[in-house]
């Protein structure tokens, strides 16, 4: 047949024809189904958040560390003291939350929400309980005249740990809004991504605070 014949003949083609045509296969083509993602995307967005907060803090520690060895005597004759022992006692409290929020996590894995509700509770009063101890043994450091302004290791030590205690006082946050969430039954073994988020975070500042501890505290 003539290609302009043909032509005429496509062109021509009523829509009643158009609908009795044969599809491909039936119907219309299939597709295969989306893959789940490796990483969901809040999972991904807390680690590029703890990557960010990990530059945060080496910047700090690379400060205190060119004022500490940069120094002849640390710390100054003048300064009171770190409490070594109470804080080393703190730090193992901080340690301790982490394996309740690990058992936390495990819970909720395991559709055991009254388990998940024990672990997250558990892990709030241990955080509060380290910030009581942190910030009783400020006031005291202040009492005895050890403050902010006074020169490089004031500074350095008010700043570097008062940004993990800020941190933790916002992870402490986080885990009563995730408690309040689970009491209200709005995690389940397969929708636990808030307490996964939650946790992640919570880790990161568990396992900051021996570095901070033994920079600070024990050099």
């Amino acid at each position: 047949m003539p290609r302009e014949a043909t032509a005429r003949r496509v062109l021509g083609t009523t829509a009643e024809e158009v609908a009795k045509a044969p599809r491909f296969g039936g119907g219309p083509p299939s597709f295969p189904p989306r893959a789940e993602p490796v990483v969901s995307n809040a999972r991904l967005g807390m680690l590029m958040f703890i990557a960010a907060e990990t530059m945060f803090f080496t910047g700090l520690i690379g400060a205190f560390l060119v004022f500490r060895f940069g120094s002849v005597v640390w710390p100054p004759v003048d300064q009171p003291r770190l409490p070594i022992a109470v804080t080393g006692v703190n730090t193992a409290i901080l340690l301790l939350s982490g394996y309740t929020m690990y058992r936390a996590l495990a819970a909720i894995r395991k559709g055991n929400r009254q388990g998940l509700i024990s672990g997250l509770l558990e892990t709030a009063l241990l955080g509060v309980m380290f910030l009581s101890v942190q910030g009783s043994e400020w006031i005291r450091l202040i009492r005895y005249g050890f403050t902010l302004s006074d020169g490089t290791y004031g500074s350095t030590f008010y700043t570097l740990i008062g940004c993990h205690g800020a941190h933790v006082l916002g992870a402490v946050i986080w885990l009563l809004v995730v408690l309040g969430r689970a009491r209200n039954n709005r995690f389940s073994a397969r929708n636990c991504v808030g307490v996964e988020v939650c946790g992640m975070y919570w880790y990161f500042v568990v396992a900051l605070w021996p570095v901070l501890f033994t920079l600070v505290y024990l050099s």
